[in-house]
Formats: C-alpha cells, sequence, structure tokens
C-alpha cells in the first residue's frame, strides 16, 4: 500500500509523510511548504510558483495580508498540482480544501479518497468562529473565503475516509450529516524526543498556553480567568507563547502586562518552559485538536481543556486534567485554582497525561494507526463491502 499526502501550505503532512516513508508506504508528499522532516527528495514535490509568490509576504507583511493573499494566490497551487504526474498509489490523502483536484484523478484510478480534516465541519467552524468575532471584535470577518469553506465541504462529501483528529471534529461531522462509518478519529502525535514529563512542581503556580492570541482559542476567557486566580495565588504566572491575532486587537490594550508573552519559542526551548509549569490551558471554542495539548501531556503537566480543543479525545475529566465548558471563566478559575492548590492531585494528573499522551502517541504509531486503517478499507472497498472504523477510546 502506498500513500500520496499533498496540500497547499504544510500542515501536518510532513510528519504523517515521514511516519509512512518508516513503513515503505509513501508514494508521495505534494506541498507548497517546506520539506521539513527530510522525506527523500524522489517523493517530495514543491509548488515552487505559490511559495515565491508568497514569499515577500511571509517576510514582511501582517498576518491578515499574508492570509488574505494566500487564498488570492491559491489558483497557482491548483493549476500546479492538475499538471501534475500521478504516481503509482492506493490512496490519496489531502487536507480539506485542498483534495478537489486529486480526488479527480483518484476517483478515475479507484483509489481511496482521504480528507484530512485539521478543524471541525466547516459549518461549525465557521459559526463558532464567527461568533466569538461578533462578541468580541464587531465587524470583524472569518478571514476564509466563501469559496474555501464550499471546497472543504465537497471534499469530505466525497471522501471515502473523513480523518478527524478529535472526538470533537468527528461530533461535528456527525452533526453536518457526513455518516459514522466514514469517520476515523486519530489524535495527532508528538515529538516523545524533544517533549518529556517533568520531574518535579514549580514552586509557585505557573501555568502555559500556546497559539495563536484570538478569539477562537478562547484567550479572552483565559486572561479573564487569570485574574480571579491571582487573588488566590498572587505570585501567580501565566505563560502565553503566540502572536496576536488581529480579531484580538478590541480585547489586547486590556490585558497586555498582565502575561508573561513569547511571541515564538522553538521546540526545545518550549518544551522545557512547559516542563517547569503548574499545568497546560486551551479554552478554544473551535479546534481540531490542538497539537500543543499533546505536547503539554507529553511535557507530564494536566490540561485544563475544552471539548471543543479536541481534548478530550485523550484528556477524561479527573483523570488526565479538567475538562471545562467552552466560554466559562468561572470553571476555568476553578479549575486552574484546584490544580495549584491541590499538588498531589496535579502530580497525579500529570503523570496519567505523560502516560496516555505521550507514551504510545508518537507521530510514527499516528501513521501506524493510519495505515492500518487504510489497510481495512482498502480490503472492504476490493470486496464490495464497507468497514467501520475503530475510534480511539471515548
Amino acid at each position: 500500500m502506498r500513500v500520496l499526502l499533498t496540500t497547499c501550505g504544510g500542515w501536518h503532512l510532513s510528519r504523517t509523510a515521514k511516519a509512512f516513508e518508516a513503513r515503505n508506504a509513501l508514494a508521495g508528499l505534494w506541498l507548497s511548504g517546506k520539506n521539513s522532516t527530510g522525506v527523500l527528495a524522489s517523493y517530495y514535490r514543491r509548488c515552487w510558483l505559490f511559495h515565491i509568490a508568497m514569499k515577500p509576504f511571509y517576510h514582511l507583511a501582517p498576518q491578515i495580508v499574508v492570509e488574505r493573499m494566500f487564498y488570492r494566490l491559491f489558483p497557482l497551487w491548483r493549476r500546479w498540482i492538475e499538471a501534475q504526474p500521478f504516481p503509482d498509489c492506493d490512496v490519496v490523502q489531502a487536507i480539506a480544501g485542498y483534495a478537489t483536484e486529486p480526488f479527480f484523478e483518484a476517483e478515475a484510478r479507484g483509489l481511496l479518497k482521504v480528507v484530512d480534516c485539521p478543524n471541525s465541519h466547516p459549518d461549525s467552524f465557521r459559526r463558532l468562529w464567527q461568533g466569538e468575532c461578533d462578541r468580541w471584535c464587531p465587524g470583524e470577518r472569518v478571514p476564509i473565503p466563501d469559496w474555501m469553506f464550499d471546497r472543504q465541504r465537497r471534499d469530505i462529501e466525497r471522501a471515502d475516509v473523513v480523518m478527524c483528529p478529535s472526538l470533537f471534529v468527528r461530533d461535528s461531522m456527525l452533526e453536518a450529516g457526513i455518516p459514522e462509518e466514514r469517520c476515523m478519529v486519530n489524535p495527532f502525535g508528538v515529538d516523545t524526543s524533544v517533549f518529556t514529563p517533568r520531574e518535579v512542581l514549580p514552586e509557585r503556580p505557573r501555568f502555559i498556553t500556546t497559539g495563536t492570541i484570538c478569539v477562537r482559542k478562547g484567550h479572552q476567557y483565559l486572561f479573564r480567568a487569570f485574574e480571579s486566580v491571582r487573588r488566590a495565588f498572587p505570585d501567580a504566572e501565566l505563560i502565553v507563547v503566540g502572536d496576536y491575532k488581529v480579531d484580538f486587537r478590541c480585547e489586547r490594550s486590556r490585558w497586555e502586562g498582565t502575561f508573561t508573552h513569547y511571541k515564538f519559542l522553538d521546540h526545545s526551548r518550549l518544551a522545557q518552559l512547559t516542563r517547569e509549569c503548574t499545568a497546560f490551558v486551551l479554552p478554544s471554542v473551535e479546534e481540531g485538536f490542538a497539537r500543543v495539548i499533546i505536547e503539554g501531556m507529553a511535557a507530564g503537566l494536566p490540561i485544563i481543556a475544552t471539548h471543543e480543543s479536541g481534548a478530550t479525545t485523550l484528556v477524561r475529566d479527573g483523570e488526565e486534567g479538567v475538562i471545562v465548558p467552552p466560554r466559562d471563566v468561572e470553571a476555568l478559575a476553578q479549575a486552574m485554582i484546584r490544580l495549584a492548590d491541590d499538588k498531589d492531585a496535579c502530580l497525579r494528573m500529570g503523570c496519567a497525561a505523560a502516560s496516555r499522551g505521550g507514551a504510545s502517541n508518537s507521530w510514527q504509531e499516528y501513521g501506524d494507526r493510519l495505515l492500518d486503517c487504510y489497510a481495512e478499507r482498502l480490503t472492504a472497498m476490493r470486496n464490495g463491502g464497507v468497514h467501520e472504523s475503530r475510534p480511539v477510546d471515548d
């Protein structure tokens, strides 16, 4: 079995490709992004025209301009992928929105079509994000154009397998009418050579969150919750790693200076800093599965997060962390206070998180789970039947 992986951009497909290559199951990696994991050059094709057109914006333009130009230049990628000679393969896997063209070839050849969904179904993705914009930054619009949401819907409807990185994504697919037997739940992997478990708790409460500071990830609720935490623990610290998104501009001035801020940290520094914290916090209103949650788990931290962050795929409430409702400032604050106050619970949950999130969830194991699913689906296709994939335990 051999799999072609493709998308405009990069997403997590370079890591998926490396795992497939290790099992001699990679047919190709077609991206506009770089080959970040060192897949053999014979497998890798890059849409240089798109990358070169985007490069000045990556280096010189504000984030909102980069996002707009990415979609305006999308026809360059589309024409490029239509011109690529197709490899010998059994499976085509593409990120939602970027599967349309390769799926035409897959259908003509009778290949297994897999749509990889980094976020929830386009309907919930757009609704939840726009709802937060309307509440916290009136007039701001989700930067993804309507035509891309339309492409995502069509790709999902055409796919034989809808790859869901979390139970939340699967639930959003079911809500949109996608049959459950087409959905496979497979949480992202983690680099366990970098993110290793902590050995001791910090002397004072330290909480960390990683990701773009924006309304979709719920920073407006986290900062309000931390006000309550500071009243209970005046020496508590909140560490935020990530730059601001434009939809946080109405909130930004209120909160700057109330937390320790790093715009960017490389993985080794981030892993070290994470190990020095009490808990990892992510109160997102919408995610696919935030990979930073698994990194926090692998570092031995209990997780405080929402179902909508994807956390419930691996985090059980009271076991590996605390699951809180979205937009609930009080519940979020109480969860942080609980783990700051109860060191035994913090240590216990952190050890459980490391065991469940890191010990058996490397990127290779992530890729192996995909290959097992594809082998079963291909057998079912060739036998004229339908196979139901087995999701991760709820």
